[in-house]
């Protein structure tokens, strides 16, 4: 990955003038509009300008990837529906970096430890963040290599594709398994979790019985628990002494505390108290590398600004549908039909729906201690209203086709009950 800063030089513009010339001005207010937000909670703060280009400087441009996607951008998918955003959110396994050596030897390679297909409607009236199994067996494309050559392709587990060519690697993998295009990347290592979660004072999680885990570096009693930085890492990362012991199982943990760490932000007036926000905005933009378009605060600003009125309810957490590999019950596979209709519906910016357990469940399927709760069957949830209860996998709702449930959560779940 490329440490350097993006430029951030004029675009192409109209002409000087007449319409033109309006519609330049009227764009340079509206982007010095988004600015003056951010420098404005920043001063209230009582640091200003130059705690805002700190900030500003906190995240890395992946400039690498961009260059690398750049020369594959014929073969990429395009967008469909104007407005509707893709983000790839990949937690980084690094050991490098600050304070991150603790969790293993830095072998001078990393992995996807988790990772996340972020899909943002258009009118930005839901959210719904699609874990993808690290040991997924996929078609990983040719990559360029940090040394400067290039792989072959590979059918093999989805998180070697991070290791053998990063972001734009596993960008290329995403975009051929999904056909959803990828419109932006974050890449967050160990260190910015922590920091994001002390940030915020911590989230609470409900334990049925005490964890005493050694590989995890967690040890906590049973009940309603508070976690720090340093142990959330533990709880989201931790297999062998939560659950089953499976991915699908920590999937679904990660996806719980992410619920619940998007309430904690919301309820506890973060983003409307200057003296709160600023925390979280260093912690949330340090150790963070993204595409060129987002490597700024303004960027990150226009991205997120529309997803304050949403609703918890309809921020939404699954898991793509997969079930054990054919040929290695400790590896997965894409359940299909459904796993493709999930893609096909994400790339038409059209509504699905989760449900703690689907209807039309059919039993579990297991491999690698990895039990699937019920099948990934469809039922019948109204058409993206959030209201309408469950009726019968096979009963039409008005005539209207029925929105795919699949097995998930959503933020607005309280994560004790």
């Amino acid at each position: 990955m490329n440490d350097s800063v993006s430029s951030r030089g004029p675009g192409a513009g109209s002409s000087a003038t007449g319409k033109g010339l309006v519609r330049r001005r009227r764009r340079r207010w509206v982007r010095a509009g988004g600015l003056g937000v951010a420098v404005v909670v920043l001063a209230a703060v009582g640091v200003g300008w130059g705690v805002y280009l700190k900030l500003d400087g906190n995240i890395t441009a992946d400039e690498a990837a961009a260059a690398e996607l750049a020369r594959f951008e014929k073969e990429r998918p395009t967008s469909l529906v104007k407005d509707a955003q893709n983000i790839l959110v990949i937690g980084s396994d690094s050991r490098s970096g600050d304070g991150n050596a603790r969790y293993g030897r830095d072998s001078g390679t990393e992995r996807s430890d988790t990772t996340i297909l972020l899909h943002l409607s258009a009118g930005r009236h839901t959210v719904t963040a699609v874990s993808l199994p690290r040991d997924l067996m996929v078609g990983v494309p040719a990559c360029l290599r940090p040394d400067g050559t290039r792989s072959e392709p590979a059918f093999t587990m989805f998180n070697s594709a991070f290791e053998t060519g990063g972001s734009a690697c596993t960008i290329r993998t995403v975009e051929q398994l999904t056909d959803v295009r990828i419109d932006h990347h974050v890449v967050v290592d160990f260190h910015g979790f922590k920091e994001m979660v002390d940030a915020v004072d911590g989230v609470r999680v409900c334990l049925k019985e005490p964890i005493d885990d050694r590989d995890a570096k967690l040890r906590l009693p049973a009940g309603r628990v508070t976690l720090d930085g340093e142990q959330a890492l533990g709880y989201v990362r931790a297999r062998k002494s939560l659950g089953d012991g499976s991915d699908t199982d920590r999937m679904d943990r990660q996806q719980r505390f992410l619920g619940a760490l998007v309430n904690k932000v919301r309820g506890n007036d973060v983003l409307l108290n200057p003296v709160k926000l600023y925390p979280v905005l260093d912690a949330a933009t340090s150790s963070l590398t993204t595409d060129p378009g987002l490597a700024s605060l303004r960027g990150l600003y226009d991205l997120v600004r529309g997803l304050r009125d949403i609703p918890t309810k309809r921020v939404q957490f699954l898991t793509v549908p997969r079930e054990s590999y054919v040929y290695d019950a400790n590896r997965d596979q894409l359940v299909e039909p459904e796993a493709r209709k999930l893609f096909d519906r994400l790339r038409a910016d059209q509504p699905v729906t989760v449900a703690r357990a689907t209807p039309g469940n059919s039993g579990a399927k297991s491999g690698n201690s990895d039990s699937i709760e019920g099948s990934y069957g469809y039922g019948a949830y109204g058409i993206g209203d959030g209201k309408s209860g469950v009726m019968g996998a096979d009963e039409p709702s008005n005539g209207v086709s029925p929105t795919p449930t699949f097995r998930g959560n959503t933020a607005a779940e309280d994560i004790c009950k």
